[in-house]
C-alpha cells in the first residue's frame, strides 16, 4: 500500500506541475512542443455477510495509472516521448495481497522526415515492472519470480517509420539491439530459464535483431477512445518462427464525466524465454481520471 500511496502522490504532483505550466509565461521556443499527461485511480470492492450462502470472498482491488507524452517537431526533425505506468493490487480475505497489474513502458524516438508519410528514426524503448511478483503454489510458500529490473528490456532501433496520419504509425528496424536484464543472480532458483539470461550473468545482449512497433490511437467518439500497440522482436542469430517475441497491448476507455471513466485493458505476450505458451491478462475498471496538455483535440 505504501507503493500505491507514493505512486498516487506522483500523479498528483505531475498534474499540478502541468497545471502550473499552463498559466506560466511560455517562451517562444516551446511552441514546437506538444505535451500531455493523464492518470487515474480505480477501486473495486466486494463484501459478503457471514451467513452469505451464494459463495464469494471479501476483496479490495486498487489500481493506479499514469500516462504521458511530450512531442517536439520543427521543420524535418521530430522527437516523440511516451510513458505508460500501471500498478494494481488485489487483496482477498485470508490471502496476501497480490499484484493485478504492473507495467513500466518508456519510449523515446528521434525522427527525420523523408516525405509526408515516411521518416527515418532512431528509438530507445524500456520495459519492466515496479514491484516484486510472486507465484503461489498450493500448500507452499510464495515464490519470487519477478521484480524491478528482473526482468527489464532495453531496446534500441534504427530504421524507417510509416506514419500516414496522427492515429497510426509503423516502425520497422532491421538493426535493433536489445539488452535483457536480470539483476538478481538467484532468481533462476525460481525461474529456471532466467528470462534468457545466462545463469550467473545479469545481462543478455542480442546485437543482431529486427524489431517492429505498430501504434494505433483512435478517438471513436467524443467519449470513447481506442489504443492498440503491437511489438515484435526477432533475433537473427536464433531466428525461428517460435522464437519471435510478440507483445500486444489493448485499451478501450469510455468517458462517463469529466472525472470518471471506465476502462478495459488487455495484454498478450509470447516470449519463449518466459513461457512456451501465450500469456494473457485483462482488466475492467471504473475510476477517477485526469488529463492535462496542449495536444489538439481529435475530431
Amino acid at each position: 500500500m505504501k507503493r500505491i500511496s507514493t505512486f498516487f502522490l506522483i500523479i498528483l504532483f505531475c498534474g499540478q506541475v502541468f497545471a502550473q505550466e499552463e498559466v506560466a509565461l511560455i517562451p517562444q521556443d516551446t511552441s514546437y512542443w506538444l505535451k500531455e499527461i493523464g492518470g487515474g485511480l480505480n477501486l473495486n470492492q466486494a463484501a459478503f455477510s457471514g451467513n452469505w450462502q451464494g459463495g464469494g470472498v471479501n476483496s479490495v482491488a486498487l489500481g493506479i495509472y499514469l500516462v504521458g507524452r511530450a512531442n517536439y517537431a520543427k521543420e524535418k526533425w521530430s522527437w516523440d516521448n511516451t510513458m505508460d505506468f500501471i500498478y494494481g493490487v488485489v487483496k482477498n480475505k485470508g490471502e496476501d495481497g497480490r499484484k493485478s497489474n504492473d507495467r513500466i513502458f518508456l519510449d523515446s524516438k528521434v525522427g527525420y522526415k523523408i516525405n509526408d508519410k515516411w521518416n527515418y528514426f532512431f528509438a530507445v524503448n524500456f520495459l519492466s515492472q515496479f514491484a516484486p511478483g510472486y507465484e503461489f503454489p498450493e500448500d507452499q510458500e510464495k515464490m519470487l519470480i519477478s521484480k524491478f529490473a528482473n526482468p527489464a528490456y532495453l531496446t534500441t532501433s534504427l530504421g524507417i517509420e510509416y506514419k500516414p496520419n496522427d492515429e497510426f504509425s509503423l516502425r520497422m528496424s532491421p538493426l535493433s539491439p536489445r539488452w535483457t536484464f536480470v539483476t538478481d543472480t538467484d532468481l533462476y532458483l525460481n525461474v529456471p530459464n532466467n528470462y534468457g539470461v545466462e545463469i550467473g550473468e545479469t545481462v543478455r545482449t542480442e546485437w543482431l535483431a529486427f524489431s517492429l512497433l505498430a501504434d494505433y490511437n483512435k478517438k471513436l467518439s467524443d467519449n470513447l477512445s481506442l489504443m492498440i500497440r503491437y511489438q515484435m522482436f526477432a533475433n537473427y542469430e536464433t531466428f525461428a518462427f517460435d522464437a519471435i517475441d510478440h507483445r500486444l497491448d489493448f485499451g478501450l476507455t469510455a468517458k462517463v464525466s469529466n472525472l470518471v471513466n471506465v476502462s478495459l485493458t488487455s495484454l498478450m505476450i509470447y516470449d519463449l524465454d518466459q513461457d512456451s505458451k501465450i500469456q494473457f491478462s485483462q482488466g475492467l475498471a471504473l475510476g477517477i481520471a485526469f488529463k492535462r496538455g496542449n495536444f489538439p483535440k481529435k475530431k
